[in-house]
């Protein structure tokens, strides 16, 4: 069902790839890439060793418009602040062309105020906040990834098919958690009009006191629950709420469960028959992704993660719409990825016009345990283009530009 996306070699290429020789420093297309590779390094590193491959491949044939493609790799500690700091020293002092990257959404959103106060393309490669693109989008700033509304609609679809009345939730108190269980509740709502919420639980980000929160949960008496929980909040909640049986007949819907970046570090305590957004990985079978896959596990001899899909898609972005625009400068890529299309490992992909949103799915299907770790079975791909809103419904969310 997906055209096949078009993988090269690798022979040669490491020469070309990320840093490059000397001699070329200066004729080639740079692009800045901010993101949290110390403060989180599990979910960072995949991301970066996704755009690399591909780096690789793009350098083995050619390049871009007629050079090597190099990527200047930042770390922003997951400070807003100090993210504003490197990218104008990469916008000013290091010639890139552009800026991506970002897993944080708070992160995200500073980049993306910047970028259009310096009039400066900015691609939202990882953070999830609808805002981004939103009620915070403007003309300079687009995303790639499956953004918070699309994933939130996808699981409460799958909610409302469910006999669960009773809802609870719980989710990191910033920009994405909020967004997520807002969409969830909406959608929800929309499909099946009895639902109530009986608690909303919001934990700070990384600093959850799990047991308080299960007890919380409990006291509800929720028929099924939502998490927005990741990281190591996720595997504190998911011990708590095994050990209390918080789970014991309930159905948890949870976003971003299913990444093997998340789901991988629970071990034999992954939760079972949860619904989940994710990545199988280890499942696919289409020609793109399995391509991808087996590119991915011959070059680090390790299995990809969520990120290292974004992060290679991220380098496919950027190359198409540089092909298209013919030039590397700011205008002329702007108008090139309004509406950009692509394959990528996951089928066709497009840049919408409207919002800057890329039509990236996601894969939703149901947490069980095989060889003492979590996984993903009985899941489908869901693309994200009829997750989307209409555009009236854009038009009245985002400012004008």
């Amino acid at each position: 069902m997906h055209r096949k996306t078009f993988l090269k070699g690798l022979v040669g290429a490491a020469a070309l790839a990320v840093t490059g020789l000397p001699a070329l420093a200066q004729d080639t297309i740079k692009i800045g890439e901010i993101n949290h590779y110390k403060r989180m390094a599990a979910f960072a590193e995949p991301y970066k060793m996704g755009i690399e491959l591909a780096l690789e491949e793009v350098n083995a044939a050619g390049g871009v418009l007629g050079k090597p493609l190099e990527f200047i790799f930042r770390d922003d500690q997951g400070e807003p602040g100090e993210a504003i700091k490197i990218a104008e020293e990469l916008m000013t002092r290091d010639g890139a062309v552009m800026l991506t990257g970002t897993i944080l959404s708070n992160v995200g959103l500073a980049i993306s105020s910047l970028a259009a106060e310096k009039k400066y393309l900015y691609l939202a490669s990882e953070p999830l906040a609808d805002s981004i693109v939103w009620a915070s989008g403007n003309d300079y700033t687009f995303r790639l990834r499956t953004s918070t509304y699309m994933q939130a609609a996808m699981l409460a679809e799958a909610a409302a098919q469910s006999d669960a009345v009773r809802y609870a939730t719980i989710a990191p108190n910033y920009a994405y958690g909020k967004e997520a269980v807002e969409a969830f509740k909406k959608v929800l709502t929309n499909l099946k009009p009895d639902v109530e919420f009986v608690t909303e639980q919001w934990p700070a980000l990384f600093k959850i006191d799990a047991g308080a929160e299960v007890q919380a949960l409990e006291r509800s008496k929720p028929d099924a629950i939502f998490n927005v929980t990741f990281g190591t909040d996720l595997a504190k909640f998911v011990r708590e709420g095994t050990t209390r049986g918080v789970f014991d007949g309930r159905t948890v819907f949870g976003m971003l469960t299913g990444e093997p970046e998340y789901l991988d570090p629970l071990g034999e305590e992954a939760p079972e028959g949860w619904i989940v957004t994710g990545y199988p990985w280890y499942d696919v079978s289409d020609d793109a992704n399995t391509a991808f896959v087996e590119a991915y596990q011959a070059r680090y001899n390790d299995y990809p993660r969520i990120g290292s899909l974004v992060g290679y898609m991220t380098v496919q972005s950027i190359q198409a719409a540089l092909e298209k625009a013919g030039s590397t400068e700011t205008e002329a890529l702007k108008a090139a990825f309004k509406g950009l299309e692509l394959d990528t490992p996951v089928g066709p992909i497009t840049y919408r016009a409207i919002d800057h949103q890329a039509t990236m799915g996601a894969f939703v299907g149901t947490t069980t345990l095989k060889d003492g770790k979590g996984v993903m079975v009985d899941w489908t791909y869901k693309d994200g283009a009829d997750y989307l809103p209409s555009d009236d419904e854009v038009r009245a969310m985002r400012p004008a530009n």
